[in-house]
């Protein structure tokens, strides 16, 4: 069966992937990618909005967390991480005119399993040699990366930041300056966001509006709750194809 062409789906981020079913033109970079910050731009924004983004955003590396996702019907991400233990679970699904497929991902430390229809046997994992992955390509998780929807690498590129009402802020993300999206140079770039943090601080709600595709919405809960992920059996687990790391434009 033919493996399906994982990074034209732009999986390196909800918002690529989002775009990209849509049908916009959109790919996941292949090149390595500077580590961001997590603090929006001060460009135009309001200092204790950037201020309480940027704390939300790192609230994410120190506590687990649940966290789903939807673009209209085409797109939903469901995910719960431990970023404590280094583990998480994320079951993603694409569609649209070119593509449909479901991902599911499974992190256990340092090791990445993923069942791609095509690719892995029912009943079976993947596992994936996460150097031969380039920066920008994740089907959820990977290791050092613990939050799927990356809102701390789309928070960086924020501008205009604001608040509009208590735990409530908007303003403009800038994706061609949010590392590994690879978003075409022929696309509109700059798109407005909206955040809810709860009466923690955390994020609670994200929703991104692109000009051409339905909002991207993003929620956020069960912080401190426990997450069940174990390792498959050996029995259960197969090393990923070559064909499969070039679909995602990997070696």
């Amino acid at each position: 069966m033919r493996t399906p062409r994982l990074a034209g789906l732009g999986l390196a981020t909800l918002a690529a992937a989002a775009m990209t079913v849509a049908g916009c033109d959109t790919s996941a970079s292949s090149s390595s990618a500077p580590a961001s910050s997590a603090s929006p731009s001060a460009s135009a924004a309001e200092p204790a909005a950037v201020q309480a983004l940027s704390a939300a955003a790192a609230k994410l590396g120190e506590t687990s967390f649940k966290v789903s996702a939807t673009s209209g019907s085409d797109f939903t991400l469901n995910g719960a991480v431990d970023p404590a233990q280094g583990v998480g679970t994320v079951d993603l699904t694409a569609t649209g005119p070119n593509a449909s497929l479901n991902v599911k991902t499974l992190l256990i430390g340092q090791d990445l399993y993923v069942q791609v229809p095509g690719v892995t046997k029912a009943g079976t994992w993947t596992h994936l040699d996460v150097s031969r992955l380039p920066a920008g390509a994740n089907v959820g998780l990977r290791p050092g990366q613990v939050d799927p929807v990356d809102t701390a690498n789309l928070l960086s590129s924020a501008t205009d930041v604001h608040s509009t009402g208590p735990d409530a802020y908007a303003g403009t993300l800038d994706l061609s300056k949010a590392a590994g999206l690879g978003v075409s140079t022929t696309q509109p770039q700059n798109v407005p966001f909206t955040v809810n943090l709860d009466d923690q601080g955390r994020l609670s709600t994200m929703t991104i509006t692109p000009a051409s595709t339905a909002p991207i919405e993003v929620r956020y809960s069960d912080y401190g709750s426990p997450v069940t992920a174990s390792r498959p059996a050996a029995s259960e687990i197969t090393e990923a194809p070559d064909s499969l790391y070039s679909s995602f434009g990997g070696k």
